[in-house]
Formats: C-alpha cells, sequence, structure tokens
C-alpha cells in the first residue's frame, strides 16, 4: 500500500526523473547483449555457427552449465557479459545514490518510522541489518519493478504499437539482479558460483547503497516539513478530502479495532470513542447501500473497489450553534488575528503598553481606511473562500474596540493557562512572529504545489495523447484485420452466376426455429418456441466493416432494425459474458453468433 501510494502522480515522475536517462541509454545501446547463464550462451554460440555455416554442430545441444564453461568461447562471452553488466549496472548506481532529494518524502518518512520502530522493537539487532530492510522497502519494493518493466511503470516513453525487445528486457533484469544484490549485500554463490568474479564490486555497491539508505531516512518530522500544529487545522480554508475505496475503507477500519490499544495506548484518547460510535467492521453491502447479496458474488470484488470521497468532519463541532462557548485554541486564534491588527496601527514596547494606551485619532482614521480596504478586497473573494461571520464582524471594530476584546481574551486564556501574563505576554508574541513567518513558508509551499500540478497536468495530457494514438494505431490495426476477413469471405454461393455482374453483398435470412436449433436463439421473450417458425431473422453486412445490420419480422410484418457490431460481440467474449440480448427480447449465445458470423462472412 505504502508503494503504490508513492507511485502516484509525484513519485511516478520521481521515479522518472531518476531512472529515466540511464533506462534509455541502455536501450538504445543495440550491441549491449547482457547474458549471464553459461548454457544461454553456449546455445547461442551453437546457433550462431549452424546459421554461419549452414551444417549441423557436432557439439551436444543440451549440457549442464560446468559443461559449458568447458568451452573457451563460453568463457570469453561471458567474461564480456559480466563486464558490460559491471558498467552499466555502476551507472544505474550513481543515479540512485544522487537521487536521495528526488525521492517523495512520504516514501522516506516511511523508512525514517521503519528503522525507528525496528530498532525500538529489535534493540540487538545491527544497523546492516535494519539498513537491508530499508533497503527491501526503498530499492527492491519501490525502484526494482521500474527497472525492469519501464514500459509498465510510466518510465519512458513507447511509441503506438512499440515495445521493448527481448535482449532490451532481459538486459534490464540482469542490471535489476545485480542492483538488488547489492542492496541486500547478497553474494553470487551455488548455482551462480561462475558469478562470483563481481562479488568484491557488490560489496563496495553495498557500501554505496548503505550510505543512500542512511541519507534517505534522515528526514524532518511531519509538523517541520510541513509547518503544521495543534491549531493548523482550524486556519484551513477548505476541509481536507479523501478518496478511498470501500475495500480500503474495511481493511482500516479492521486494522484499527485490532490494534487499538497499540495506536492509542491512553484510555481517553478520542480514537476509542470515535470506534465505539463505528461498531463492528461494515460490509460492502451496509456501505454501498445494496441488498445483501451472495458471499460468493464474483461482482463483490469489483464492488469492493467502488471509491468515494470523505471529507474530514470535526465530531464535536455543534453545527449552527454559534452561541457556544469558545474553546481555548479558537479564542487564541481569535486573540492573535486582533492583536496583529491593532499593532499594526499602534506601535509599542510590549503588548501590556499597547493594550493599555489610548489610541490616537490619527491612528483610528488609518485603522479604518484598512479596513475598508480589506472589506472590498473580501467582497471579491469566492464564496468558499470567505472568512466567516465573527472575523467579518471583528473588521468593523475600532482600535479601542480590538483592544477591549483581547483584553477579555487574554483574560480566559489566563484562567485556561494558555499564556503567561508575567513576562507581558511575549511568549504570545513571539508565537505570532512565527506565525507571520510561516506564511511566507506556506506561499513558497503553494507555489511548489502549483508548479507541480502544472507538471501533473501537462504528464496527464502527454499520455492522454500517447493513449489516443495507440487507440488509433489499434482501430487501423483491427480495421485491416477485418478487412482482410472480408475479403477472403464467401461473397456469392453462386460464384458463376455472379461473374460479369457487379459484386453484390449477401444476407443470411434464419427463422427463429432454425437459430434456436444452432444454440444461437436461446429464447424470445414473451414468445414460445413453437412460434419462432413465424419469426424471421436477415442479418446483412454494411457498408462499414465489421458492423451488420439486423432486421426481424414476425409472420412477415417487419418489427425492428438492431445494428450489429462485430468488435463489440469480440469484447463480450474476452470479457466471459455468454449471453446477450438483440431487441431487448431475443437472447442469443455470444460465442455461436461469432462462429456464425465468422462461417457466413468471413470464410473461417
Amino acid at each position: 500500500m505504502v508503494v503504490s501510494f508513492n507511485r502516484g502522480a509525484r513519485g511516478q515522475n520521481a521515479l522518472r526523473q531518476i531512472l529515466a536517462p540511464v533506462v534509455k541509454e541502455i536501450m538504445d545501446d543495440k550491441s549491449l547483449n547482457i547474458k549471464t547463464d553459461p548454457v544461454d550462451i553456449y546455445k547461442s554460440w551453437v546457433n550462431q555457427m549452424e546459421s554461419q555455416t549452414g551444417e549441423a554442430s557436432k557439439l551436444p545441444y543440451d549440457v549442464t552449465p560446468e559443461q559449458a564453461l568447458a568451452h573457451e568461447e563460453v568463457k570469453t562471452r561471458l567474461d564480456n557479459s559480466i563486464r558490460n553488466m559491471r558498467a552499466v549496472t555502476d551507472k544505474f548506481l550513481s543515479a540512485i545514490i544522487s537521487s536521495v532529494d528526488k525521492i517523495p518524502y512520504g516514501m522516506r518518512f516511511i523508512a525514517k518510522v521503519l528503522k525507528d520502530s525496528l530498532h525500538e522493537k529489535f534493540p540487538d539487532a545491527g544497523e546492516d541489518e535494519l539498513l537491508k530492510i530499508i533497503g527491501n522497502l526503498l530499492y527492491y519494493r519501490y525502484m526494482n519493478p521500474a527497472i525492469v518493466a519501464p514500459d509498465a511503470f510510466d518510465i519512458i516513453d513507447l511509441s503506438a504499437g512499440g515495445q521493448l525487445t527481448t535482449d532490451q528486457r532481459r538486459n534490464l533484469g540482469s542490471i535489476a539482479k545485480m542492483l538488488q544484490h547489492a542492496a541486500s549485500n547478497k553474494m553470487f554463490l551455488g548455482d551462480n558460483a561462475h558469478l562470483s568474479i563481481i562479488n568484491e564490486y557488490l560489496s563496495q555497491s553495498y557500501q554505496k547503497f548503505r550510505r543512500f539508505f542512511q541519507a534517505a531516512c534522515d528526514v524532518p518530522e511531519l509538523q517541520d516539513k510541513f509547518n503544521v500544529d495543534e491549531y493548523s487545522d482550524l486556519v484551513t480554508l477548505t476541509k481536507p478530502v479523501i478518496y478511498i475505496s470501500i475495500g480500503e475503507i474495511i481493511n482500516t477500519h479492521t486494522l484499527l479495532l485490532d490494534h487499538q490499544d497499540a495506536i492509542a495506548p491512553e484510555h481517553n484518547d478520542p480514537i476509542h470513542e470515535l470506534l465505539d460510535d463505528l461498531g463492528e467492521v461494515p460490509t460492502i453491502e451496509s456501505l454501498i447501500g445494496e441488498g445483501a447479496g451472495n458471499l460468493n458474488d464474483p461482482n463483490k470484488e469489483a464492488l469492493a473497489k467502488t471509491e468515494v470521497s470523505l471529507t474530514l468532519t470535526n465530531k464535536f463541532d455543534v453545527p449552527g450553534d454559534e452561541n457556544a462557548e469558545m474553546d481555548a485554541r479558537t479564542i487564541l486564534l481569535n486573540t492573535k488575528r486582533l492583536i496583529v491588527d491593532v499593532i499594526r496601527f499602534q506601535p509599542g514596547e510590549t503588548l501590556t503598553e499597547i493594550l493599555e494606551t489610548p489610541a490616537t485619532s490619527e491612528q483610528e482614521t488609518e485603522h479604518q481606511r484598512a479596513m475598508q480596504r480589506r472589506a472590498i478586497r473580501d467582497a471579491k473573494t469566492p464564496d468558499k473562500m470567505k472568512k466567516s461571520k465573527s472575523v467579518k464582524e471583528d473588521s468593523n471594530l475600532t482600535l479601542q474596540e480590538k483592544k477591549e476584546k483581547i483584553q477579555a481574551g487574554l483574560k480566559k486564556l489566563t484562567e485556561l493557562g494558555a499564556v503567561n501574563p508575567k513576562n507581558r505576554y511575549q511568549e504570545l508574541i513571539n508565537d505570532i512572529a512565527r506565525d507571520i513567518r510561516n506564511q511566507r513558508r506556506y506561499r513558497q509551499r503553494r507555489k511548489a504545489e502549483l508548479v507541480k500540478l502544472q507538471q501533473t497536468y501537462a504528464a496527464l495530457n502527454s499520455k492522454a495523447t500517447f493513449y489516443g494514438e495507440q487507440v488509433d494505431y489499434y482501430k487501423s490495426y483491427i480495421k485491416t484485420c477485418l478487412d482482410n476477413l472480408a475479403s477472403k469471405g464467401k461473397v456469392s454461393k453462386k460464384p458463376r452466376e455472379m461473374k460479369g455482374k457487379k459484386s453484390k453483398k449477401i444476407s443470411l435470412k434464419y427463422t427463429a426455429a432454425r437459430l434456436h436449433e444452432k444454440g444461437v436463439l436461446l429464447e424470445i421473450e414473451e414468445l414460445q418456441v413453437n412460434q419462432f417458425k413465424n419469426v424471421i431473422f436477415e442479418i446483412s453486412p454494411t457498408e462499414e466493416v465489421g458492423d451488420f445490420e439486423v432486421k426481424a419480422k414476425f409472420m412477415g410484418v417487419q418489427m425492428e432494425t438492431f445494428m450489429l457490431h462485430y468488435q463489440d460481440l469480440l469484447q463480450l467474449q474476452y470479457e466471459g459474458v455468454a449471453v446477450m440480448k438483440l431487441f431487448d427480447r431475443a437472447k442469443v449465445n455470444v460465442n455461436l453468433l461469432i462462429f456464425l458470423l465468422n462461417k457466413k462472412f468471413y470464410g473461417k
């Protein structure tokens, strides 16, 4: 789950930045041919000799690795492959260990937490043992699949219909195997003893990987990285929204119930109350509103993948109760906001001095003008981003009224132990200064997020164009196949009669009874089988290859017309759908209908 999440748009882009240049270099090198299996090298050598001489080789074709290595040519080719593999592996290693800053923060933070948790649970475990597990996450689970199959992980761009060759996949697979051995400090032994010559290189590479894993785990805590504190949720303009599948909701609920004591050891932790309110783990049906279904229902897996959006909501909020007593956090935020408004227009040595000194008329006038400009600016703000009613009301207050409200807030906060008046509220002023500094960081982060969103948008457009080209390519390919089938079809049962005449497309006419005998027609709703002889189906090809017009007549009277698409039938067959409806009444066997069309129109 962790790896899948970090392979999203942002993580995928990171993998592309890290691996794309070296993967492309390997793919562009047509002369690179890495083979480390002596038997494969031996067979390639024998095949090459036979192709060049045109004579059967006197050497046996099936040999053991030891027998293959007995030939000098095999040893030479193996040595060349090992040298090539070491050289290209070194390029990948350099790209990986220099990319620690490109790895998504979420992936690095999970690695840090994993390492700390393992160290806490197994204090006697050595650093190398812990780092091997971190390496399994960061390299083997996250990076290795993208090296083995770069086309599947959007690391490289392929043209429509393009694909990696067998040699390219084998080369990348060999490189990935080398990197995996280096990351886990695993030597080539036993069946791979012929590769033991590179064990020293693996040991040296492991030390580089080791430093890389240590650096990857050296990340700031969440609150430092994102500049959040216990008050951040109160000042967000938009409530966080997550997108999660029904199956993930059920799995998360199950995990929380099973491990709630470990997650929240304190008895009064709010999570216990939340889990008590939620009750037992829900079923798929209860979450999506469907009736109780069969446990073996094949659609259950598809339903579990249904995605929903959930908005973060405070369980303890009292909607619409504006007279409810504000808690310490809300009072603190309101007081800080009012203090900022006051000290902008009435400076002083300490907050106490400012509050006790009356504002001059000039200061009041300047303050009033600033509030009017703010009101004009707020009027242009979208509804979802507008400030709360209480904030608007505070903007209408004079400086003196704001100071009185600040004093009332400070009194409540002092009673609650949130502020200390002994140092003239200097800690509160320092806190405000930190908030102001953080605003710049928030703006920088938003700007960076906007750049990433624009990059993602451009990548999605590029991907959409690529898939569009692929769809066009496959459509063209399918049309060519259908044209070829049609050209081989039976144009007429009497070719002599058609000689010298313009070719005419044939039509098939069957009674429903005949189609029923063939097994093509299963039933017609509201019509008995003994009446099938009165129903005639006429199937005619249209000008568009692969499209057929199906007409139905009942006792000679034209009833309905149905457009049948051959590609739709193939899609249904691919999806395992055995029965489909024509005219919303006639049920037909998909496989036998395809067989009939192939036989009569495509000559198959």
